[in-house]
């Protein structure tokens, strides 16, 4: 028998036991009578494949959403899936193109809901991407507070210019923000695949917790079509937040 897995089921297991209420790592640590420092090597592993997720300092870990994708479950964030649902495929069906609602964890932009389009050529959807990567991810990542920015900055450095290349120095990334935050909207170009990707914040008590997305190749995508897409988005976002 591995000890190790045997330790990270027993921790998962407790985990789920708790119902979404987050547990400390000392109270991980008392309940399985397992030393800290095994504990929080095994959950910081758990959080890197998403099966963890850690909520803030003080409140502890609960599942992650890698953990409700093993039996499909869509309870994972579910009063936001429930109050996107209807809006984003009416967003869709009057676009014809994909939309995404992701959320920031673990230092990444995760997937929690989409609507496909019926086009014949799609943009291919990952369910986890890195955060400058995507416009929902950039979006997630302009309304982080000033500490919970400096973290991730700490782990991750600045984008890349081959990114994000307006944002790849601190006084850049600062005015990009700023400009995002004024527009409450970001628009993406990777160039390397030709696609473009729109997204509008949801907010929720005056906190954004979440991020909608439409998304598409940049063939189709001319002036006025992103002129549609911002203000469908806008309207979209509205409607959800209404919801919640």
């Amino acid at each position: 028998m591995v000890l190790v897995l045997l330790k990270a089921f027993e921790i998962l297991e407790l985990i789920a036991q708790a119902k979404g209420q987050p547990l400390t790592l000392t109270e991980i640590s008392s309940i399985l009578n397992l030393k800290q420092p095994t504990v929080s090597n095994i959950i910081n592993t758990l959080i890197s494949k998403g099966y963890v997720e850690h909520v803030g300092k003080k409140k502890g870990y609960k599942l992650g959403p890698s953990s409700f994708r093993l039996t499909n479950e869509v309870n994972y964030e579910q009063e936001l899936i429930a109050a996107s649902r209807s809006t984003m495929a009416d967003l869709t069906q009057n676009l014809n193109e994909t939309c995404l609602i992701g959320v920031l964890r673990n230092q990444k932009r995760i997937l929690l809901h989409s609507v496909h389009s019926d086009r014949d050529i799609q943009v291919q959807l990952k369910t986890e991407r890195p955060v400058y990567e995507s416009a929902s991810g950039r979006i997630l990542f302009a309304y982080l507070s000033e500490g919970e920015r400096k973290s991730f900055l700490q782990q991750n450095g600045l984008p890349d210019a081959s990114i994000w290349k307006e944002a790849s120095t601190l006084e850049g990334l600062n005015d990009a923000i700023s400009k995002i935050k004024e527009e409450a909207f970001v628009a993406t170009y990777l160039q390397e695949r030709g696609v473009k990707g729109f997204a509008v914040p949801i907010f929720k008590n005056n906190k954004v917790i979440a991020g909608l997305s439409i998304f598409l190749p940049e063939y189709r995508c001319n002036k006025s079509k992103e002129i549609e897409i911002k203000k469908s988005l806008k309207i979209a976002s509205i409607k959800i937040e209404q919801n919640l």
